[in-house]
């Protein structure tokens, strides 16, 4: 995956000097244990590194401000083994900028109850312990993530995981930059928004470069280079004979070659890790990136249509989620609707670029007519995304914060589409179909999309608490008069939100 960095997880346990010596020095072995235990866990995507034992309000500000400067740092666990008085804590947690997840645990599974002494419940006191921290936590009004239960827990190590893989894609995001190829669709409202609010909050770029710039590193691509691009088409996918080599439209597939590697050529050397376009603004190219879009989404680059720079930022955030587990992310579009009264249903697809990191099976290319844009006609990747469970999430630019909402949904066997060349997906929404529709344009969700097969809610519910901006869930639970006034609560909410952290 491109420009993916691996940071890490820093383990800290909290005490106090009440306790002497011998006891600390328990604390420190025993955190030890549980964090090597935790590296080796195949379930947690990043490495955690026990990092200190504090029990001073200066050895706590002296870490916190280590974990802001240090670029490998992703973010915190926290973990009070014993009674760490949580005053002592304020000044570095209003230091620390990077996120944290409280764990609830303690070092023992189960108690000795034969043999529990005195010095036995002075060293095991994190049931009161992190009750003291959690506290501190509340008044500051922090953000965090909360998981409860024994560290060697399989659902404790899931959820741990979440916030990870959450993390990572916060950490991915600070500093990244995103490329605009051209302006929006002309006269669109929800791919609009406030790119410099959006770097405030998120901590990512978005700049404009006109297509022209693309077009010279297109037009730069060498023709063996172009050669081996399209001999690795014919091993990876079923081409169609007309754009083999020797087919009457090999040109044309050269063309799509030639379009991936002039914008993978120009997102690396500008270290960009996703990008826009639009049909309305493709001056000097001779197709809209289809098979180029796809493929380059396939490695990891985010992607928005028709300028969309907050749904390429979310698909970059969703593949860094989910990076090595099955499944996939991609752009998405709901493009229309099947309304029997045996069942609703939603046709997801878009123009050309729906990523194959979502493909159920060998991908076809094809070439056909776009119908918009006035352009030649743009080869792309044909194919049915699988069935299972799927989610569709859209962050929003609401003038006064953003939103992400989320729609968990059941992704089904797509039917025999003959006439319909391109990549599409087929599901049902959750709770149905009535009610998640309306819920979704209650809260203002966007046409476009992440779509995964592997990013979870908690996951992007995590994701967004270290954002700090509002999550709008329309699941099997949800009920639209509960959503009205949840929204309705909202909006008093996060007008008031920065005024109560004091």
């Amino acid at each position: 995956m491109k420009l993916l960095a691996t940071p890490e997880i820093w383990f800290v346990t909290g005490s106090q000097h009440l306790y002497g010596p011998g006891p600390l020095a328990q604390v420190v072995e025993n955190s030890q244990k549980v964090v090597d235990a935790l590296a080796a866990s195949k379930r947690l995507p990043l490495k955690t590194v026990f990092k200190a034992l504090l029990t001073t309000p200066e050895e706590i500000t002296k870490v916190m401000l280590e974990a802001n400067n240090d670029a490998n740092c992703a973010g915190l666990i926290l973990w009070m083994h014993t009674f760490s008085p949580s005053k002592m804590w304020i000044r570095g947690l209003t230091s620390l900028k990077k996120p944290f997840l409280h764990l609830h645990t303690q070092f023992n599974r189960d108690l000795p109850w034969s043999t529990i002494d005195m010095d036995f419940m002075n060293l095991n006191q994190a049931a009161h312990g992190d009750r003291e921290a959690g506290f501190i936590h509340t008044r500051l009004r922090l953000g965090r993530k909360v998981v409860v239960g024994h560290w060697s827990d399989t659902e404790v190590q899931d959820r741990i995981g979440a916030w990870m893989r959450a993390t990572r894609a916060w950490h991915d995001w600070q500093g990244a930059r995103f490329v605009r190829f051209g302006d929006n669709m002309r006269n669109v409202a929800v791919t609009e928004g406030d790119k410099v609010g959006a770097e405030i909050r998120f901590g990512f770029e978005v700049n404009t470069h006109g297509v022209g710039d693309l077009v010279a590193k297109v037009n730069a691509v060498s023709e063996s280079d172009i050669t081996a691009l399209c001999a690795d088409y014919e091993k990876l996918y079923k081409v169609v004979p007309a754009l083999k080599k020797g087919g009457k439209r090999h040109d044309e597939l050269r063309y799509s070659a030639r379009l991936e590697l002039g914008m993978g050529q120009f997102l690396e050397e500008g270290k960009y890790k996703g990008f826009t376009d639009t049909f309305e603004d493709l001056h000097g190219l001779k197709q809209l990136p289809g098979m180029a879009t796809q493929r380059l989404m396939a490695a990891g680059y985010g992607f928005g249509g028709e300028g969309d720079w907050k749904t390429s930022a979310l698909v970059r955030a969703m593949k860094v989620m989910n990076a090595g587990l099955p499944g996939g992310t991609s752009f998405m579009e709901d493009y229309t609707y099947h309304l029997s009264p045996k069942g609703h249903q939603v046709l997801g697809a878009h123009m050309l670029e729906i990523c194959p990191s979502i493909a159920a099976g060998k991908a076809a290319v094809e070439i056909h007519p776009l119908g918009i844009g006035g352009k030649d006609d743009p080869v792309r990747l044909v194919f049915d995304a699988p069935a299972g469970d799927a989610l569709n999430a859209s962050l929003v630019d609401l003038g006064n914060r953003f939103r992400l909402i989320i729609n968990e949904v059941t992704a089904v066997k797509t039917p025999a589409l003959p006439k319909l060349p391109v990549a599409r997906a087929v599901w049902e929404c959750k709770p149905d179909f009535k009610t998640a529709c309306a819920a979704w344009i209650y809260a203002g969700g966007a046409h476009h999309t992440g779509y995964s097969y592997s990013v979870t809610t908690e996951m992007l519910e995590d994701f967004a608490t270290i954002a700090g901006v509002e999550t709008v869930l329309i699941n099997a639970d949800t009920t639209l008069a509960q959503l009205k006034q949840d929204l309705r609560t909202n909006e008093v909410y996060y007008h008031l939100a920065q005024g109560l952290k004091v």
